[in-house]
């Protein structure tokens, strides 16, 4: 057990045993081939259509490369949680220090809200390319796309760095056992000693006004998208302005709503069991891991093009090869 002693009673551990599933210790072993497979599917899936974007040179555009960017961090979001969750089910000890519990708890959160800032760099683009279609090419420059991505970067370190920098501030002396299969901010805080109200209040606020803030954005932003693309005279062209806010939106739902729901249920089914949290952590971080490719995949008129034929091309037998010509009797070496 490592701990230290801060001169008081009390005692602060600075290593943790993650148990995963606590309510299924037994069977545990169980669920490490169905999380591998999750977790290959949704490998494949992001991987193929980024691979897609980055080899076809027609899909050079920030829609399109910030499509890819979504989902390159669908993959480090799995990757940074899944692996530690199959290796706390096939062994019984994963212990964990506490200055890799706090980076992995940034990690999470940082590739959460940055995600969730990508897509408002995504209805900004929509926006300036439905709204403002022949300016479009000399307002989203490659430079401006960096710019936004480096303000939702900077943005993401400043929402979240104050809720780990508290969390790293903590004596934990009630256990070194967090029932969940990753660092989450609320099971680590559990097994504080002390007062915790101003991690919780920080933590619900930053939460509350950042949710709430970019759902303004993206409710203002697409309903003018909608009403721009209803403006459009020619209907193939409305048609396609609203093929494409619909894949956004859907992605959009699916983000918002397993958070949101896993948010409130965390808080309202407090009778519920550990499982039962552990269970909707999970479907908030990895549903859009698995979702989002399978979107723009299916809905993205060119990526699904570019995905078709690059399926026909694997399935198509090899050209025979010409057999060689026997030469003609005049021609046959001396």
């Amino acid at each position: 057990m490592s701990a230290w002693s801060n001169g008081s009673s009390n005692v602060s551990y600075t290593s943790f045993l993650l148990v995963g599933f606590p309510g299924l210790q037994e069977s545990r072993a169980l669920l490490v081939l169905p999380f591998l497979g999750l977790y290959l599917v949704i490998l494949s899936a992001n991987t193929l259509i980024i691979h897609t974007v980055v080899a076809q040179r027609s899909l050079h555009q920030p829609m399109y490369l910030l499509i890819a960017l979504l989902l390159a961090v669908s993959i480090c979001v799995a990757t940074t949680v899944m692996p530690a969750m199959m290796f706390s089910f096939s062994t019984h000890f994963n212990r964990i220090s506490l200055p890799r519990c706090l980076l992995q708890m940034f990690c999470i959160y940082f590739l959460i809200v940055f995600d969730c800032n990508i897509l408002l760099v995504m209805a900004l683009d929509r926006y300036v390319a439905i709204c403002y279609p022949l300016r479009y090419p000399k307002i989203v420059t490659g430079q401006l796309l960096a710019g936004l991505l480096g303000v939702a970067a900077a943005r993401s370190t400043c929402i979240v760095a104050p809720v780990v920098g508290l969390a790293s501030q903590v004596h934990f002396c009630h256990s070194d056992i967090i029932h969940h299969f990753a660092c989450e901010h609320m099971a680590l805080m559990k097994l504080s000693c002390g007062d915790i109200s101003l991690n919780k209040t920080v933590g619900l606020t930053v939460r509350f006004f950042n949710r709430v803030l970019d759902m303004l954005l993206l409710g203002a932003s697409y309903s003018r998208i909608i009403h721009a693309a209803f403006q459009i005279s020619s209907g193939r062209a409305r048609s396609k302005a609203l093929n494409t806010c619909g894949s956004h939106l859907l992605v959009i739902f699916t983000v918002y709503s397993s958070t949101m729901s896993s948010s409130i249920v965390y808080r309202v089914a407090r009778t519920a069991s550990q499982d039962v949290h552990n269970l909707l952590s999970a479907f908030y971080l990895l549903l859009p891991c698995l979702v989002n490719p399978i979107i723009y995949g299916a809905r993205t008129k060119e990526i699904r093009q570019h995905l078709a034929i690059l399926f026909q091309r694997e399935q198509l037998p090899a050209p025979p090869e010409k057999p060689q010509s026997l030469p003609s009797q005049g021609e046959l070496p001396a």
